[in-house]
Protein backbone atom coordinates (compact mmCIF):
# COMPACT_ATOMS: atom_id res chain seq x y z
CA UNK A 1 0.00 0.00 0.00
CA UNK A 2 1.31 3.36 -1.40
CA UNK A 3 1.61 6.37 1.31
CA UNK A 4 -1.76 8.14 -1.02
CA UNK A 5 -3.79 4.97 -0.57
CA UNK A 6 -2.79 4.63 3.54
CA UNK A 7 -3.52 8.57 4.11
CA UNK A 8 -6.82 7.83 1.86
CA UNK A 9 -8.10 4.95 4.38
CA UNK A 10 -6.86 6.66 7.42
CA UNK A 11 -8.62 10.09 5.81
CA UNK A 12 -12.21 8.27 5.71
CA UNK A 13 -12.46 6.56 9.60
CA UNK A 14 -15.31 7.66 11.49
CA UNK A 15 -16.48 7.71 14.67
CA UNK A 16 -18.89 4.91 15.51
CA UNK A 17 -21.12 3.66 18.86
CA UNK A 18 -20.07 0.38 19.56
CA UNK A 19 -22.12 0.08 22.84
CA UNK A 20 -22.12 1.15 26.52
CA UNK A 21 -20.89 1.12 29.23
CA UNK A 22 -23.17 -1.27 31.02
CA UNK A 23 -22.30 -3.59 28.53
CA UNK A 24 -18.25 -3.64 29.52
CA UNK A 25 -17.11 -5.67 32.19
CA UNK A 26 -14.56 -3.85 34.71
CA UNK A 27 -11.04 -5.37 34.02
CA UNK A 28 -12.13 -7.35 31.32
CA UNK A 29 -13.09 -8.05 28.09
CA UNK A 30 -15.82 -8.41 25.54
CA UNK A 31 -16.40 -8.84 21.92
CA UNK A 32 -17.89 -7.03 19.38
CA UNK A 33 -18.00 -6.28 15.45
CA UNK A 34 -17.11 -3.28 13.81
CA UNK A 35 -17.31 -2.00 10.37
CA UNK A 36 -13.66 -0.71 9.32
CA UNK A 37 -12.61 0.69 5.86
CA UNK A 38 -11.23 -2.85 5.07
CA UNK A 39 -14.69 -4.54 6.24
CA UNK A 40 -16.12 -6.06 9.54
CA UNK A 41 -14.22 -6.57 12.50
CA UNK A 42 -14.22 -8.75 15.59
CA UNK A 43 -12.73 -6.09 18.34
CA UNK A 44 -11.84 -6.97 21.90
CA UNK A 45 -12.98 -3.73 23.58
CA UNK A 46 -11.25 -3.71 27.35
CA UNK A 47 -12.44 -1.70 30.64
CA UNK A 48 -9.95 -0.58 33.22
CA UNK A 49 -12.48 1.81 35.27
CA UNK A 50 -9.53 4.38 37.57
CA UNK A 51 -6.66 3.91 35.04
CA UNK A 52 -5.40 7.00 33.30
CA UNK A 53 -6.62 5.32 30.20
CA UNK A 54 -10.14 3.26 30.59
CA UNK A 55 -10.94 1.78 27.46
CA UNK A 56 -8.62 -0.20 24.47
CA UNK A 57 -9.29 -1.61 21.79
CA UNK A 58 -7.90 -4.54 20.23
CA UNK A 59 -8.10 -7.36 17.50
CA UNK A 60 -9.86 -9.83 18.76
CA UNK A 61 -8.19 -12.55 16.75
CA UNK A 62 -5.16 -14.41 18.09
CA UNK A 63 -2.55 -14.94 15.51
CA UNK A 64 -1.01 -17.51 17.81
CA UNK A 65 -3.85 -20.02 17.87
CA UNK A 66 -6.13 -18.17 14.73
CA UNK A 67 -8.77 -18.57 17.11
CA UNK A 68 -11.04 -15.60 18.16
CA UNK A 69 -10.27 -14.92 21.74
CA UNK A 70 -8.38 -12.16 22.57
CA UNK A 71 -11.63 -10.39 24.80
CA UNK A 72 -11.75 -13.73 26.97
CA UNK A 73 -7.75 -13.34 27.68
CA UNK A 74 -6.94 -12.45 31.29
CA UNK A 75 -6.04 -8.50 31.91
CA UNK A 76 -3.05 -8.04 34.16
CA UNK A 77 0.10 -6.09 34.37
CA UNK A 78 3.53 -6.61 33.43
CA UNK A 79 6.38 -3.96 34.32
CA UNK A 80 3.98 -1.07 34.58
CA UNK A 81 2.30 -1.95 31.42
CA UNK A 82 -1.39 -2.92 31.42
CA UNK A 83 -1.96 -6.76 28.73
CA UNK A 84 -3.77 -9.09 27.86
CA UNK A 85 -3.24 -12.32 28.06
CA UNK A 86 -4.34 -14.72 25.13
CA UNK A 87 -6.51 -17.61 26.66
CA UNK A 88 -4.44 -20.66 24.36
CA UNK A 89 -1.23 -20.25 24.17
CA UNK A 90 -0.55 -17.02 26.63
CA UNK A 91 1.55 -14.87 25.02
CA UNK A 92 0.87 -11.06 26.46
CA UNK A 93 -0.39 -8.32 24.27
CA UNK A 94 0.10 -4.58 25.86
CA UNK A 95 -3.27 -3.01 25.34
CA UNK A 96 -1.68 0.33 24.42
CA UNK A 97 -0.46 -0.90 21.38
CA UNK A 98 -1.70 -4.70 20.60
CA UNK A 99 2.77 -5.43 20.93
CA UNK A 100 2.96 -9.24 21.82
CA UNK A 101 5.69 -8.95 24.74
CA UNK A 102 7.09 -12.62 24.02
CA UNK A 103 7.23 -12.05 19.76
CA UNK A 104 8.19 -8.66 18.72
CA UNK A 105 7.37 -9.47 15.13
CA UNK A 106 4.16 -10.03 16.27
CA UNK A 107 1.63 -6.94 16.88
CA UNK A 108 -2.35 -6.71 17.30
CA UNK A 109 -4.49 -4.04 15.33
CA UNK A 110 -5.88 -1.16 17.70
CA UNK A 111 -8.31 1.15 17.33
CA UNK A 112 -8.98 4.26 19.23
CA UNK A 113 -12.11 4.08 21.27
CA UNK A 114 -13.27 6.42 23.89
CA UNK A 115 -16.72 7.58 26.22
CA UNK A 116 -19.32 10.07 25.25
CA UNK A 117 -21.13 9.85 28.35
CA UNK A 118 -21.91 6.44 28.97
CA UNK A 119 -21.68 5.68 25.19
CA UNK A 120 -18.55 3.74 24.03
CA UNK A 121 -17.41 4.77 20.69
CA UNK A 122 -14.68 3.77 18.60
CA UNK A 123 -13.08 5.52 15.00
CA UNK A 124 -12.94 2.29 12.70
Amino acid sequence: MNTATAAAKTMTRTWQSLCIRADLVPFSGVAAWVETTEGPAQVAIFYLPGYDTELYALDHHDPFSSANVIARGIVGDLKGQPVVASPIYKQHFRLEDGQCLEDESVTLRTWKVSFKGDEVWIEA
